[in-house]
């Protein structure tokens, strides 16, 4: 009876201390998702209001010449990049504050360069477009999280795709061929949109009960950088799919 007891002592035990790891993990991934979505929505913001100031009246304006016909355009393009890198490498370095403001930076940088899709695109077709990606994108990281199968070696895959996907738009560039800008595109999609399950799946297992705030402040604003690069990436090449050109 004794022997009884004590089995039962330790399966309450452990089912304590799996629904306490269980909150924790909730608690973990929705701050990924809650500063994933602060910073689409401050990419948004500071696209909308670049794009406003660029043009007054039909006619570019003094602020449009300087970041999209003057050399700062290259400023605006690669700085993101540059910002990406860097809060890349230094967040270990970095007090959770500092790399919350550093993605904040970022975000609105990258609100700022893709600010002229307004400029290609109509606005009807940016929303119609975002509430897709926002709807496929749900659907594939509810699959990362909730899937038993290992994601890991198609994510080894998915990367190598990535790079090659690069390759071909640098090589594009030069070639200015649309089959080859219609096939990137179309793996592009598909490309992001296993990465959006992959980096969920991920994200999802660097959670560790045991860290402290610093560290898993840490974790969670990589975490919100890589689903919102998979967001933004998956926006844009949808867009070329979906977006109707002004």
């Amino acid at each position: 009876m004794a022997d009884f007891r004590n089995y039962q002592n330790r399966a309450q035990s452990g089912a304590q201390s799996g629904a306490m790891i269980d909150e924790g993990l909730r608690a973990y991934m929705l701050k990924v998702y809650n500063l994933m979505a602060l910073g689409l929505a401050i990419t948004g913001v500071a696209a909308y209001l670049a794009f406003s100031l660029a043009f007054a009246n039909g006619q570019i304006t003094a602020f449009g010449q300087a970041i999209y016909l003057s050399p700062l355009k290259w400023v605006v393009i690669f700085a993101p990049l540059a910002m990406v890198f860097f809060l890349s490498f230094r967040i270990n370095r970095m007090s959770v504050a500092a790399a919350t403001t550093t993605f904040w930076v970022y975000a609105a940088l990258v609100g700022l360069s893709l600010s002229s899709i307004f400029i290609i695109y109509t606005g009807q077709s940016v929303v119609q477009t975002f509430f897709v990606t926002a709807a496929s994108f749900g659907a594939l990281s509810l699959y990362g999280y909730t899937t038993k199968r290992d994601l890991s070696a198609m994510g080894s895959f998915l990367m190598m795709g990535l790079f090659g996907l690069i390759i071909a738009s640098l090589v594009n560039i030069f070639l200015a061929s649309s089959a080859m800008q219609f096939a990137i595109s179309v793996i592009g999609v598909l490309i992001f949109a296993g990465l959006t399950a992959y980096d969920t799946q991920r994200i999802k297992e660097m959670y560790y009960g045991a860290d402290d705030a610093t560290v898993a402040g840490r974790k969670a604003i990589m975490g919100a950088l890589s689903l919102y690069l998979d967001f933004i990436n998956l926006f844009l090449f949808l867009l070329r799919f979906m977006g109707n050109r002004n």
